[in-house]
């Protein structure tokens, strides 16, 4: 099984859906919650190269992007091959 990391903020639709999309795949996950997090949010800039949107998504501590390319990844057909890793 991948190991899948998500920035997050509590609020944001877009992390919710991402989140729902991996638990519908029975994905287990971490969240960084970065809504008051500072230095979380600043390694998260770090590690996307400067995105400072939520979510930021990471499976085997590949860059995925956010939401848009998280489900355009599942409406190619390749998110299962990147889950399985």
């Amino acid at each position: 099984m991948s190991r899948i990391e998500i920035y997050t903020t509590m609020l944001c639709p877009y992390c919710h859906a991402a989140k729902r999309l991996l638990k519908s795949k029975q994905q287990n996950f971490t969240e960084i919650d970065v809504t008051a997090d500072r230095a979380g949010r600043e390694q998260m800039m770090a590690r996307s190269d400067g995105r400072h949107t939520v979510p930021q998504i990471f499976i085997n501590d590949n860059h995925i992007g956010g939401c848009d390319e998280l489900m355009a990844l599942e409406r190619a057909g390749t998110l299962d091959t990147l889950l399985e890793g």
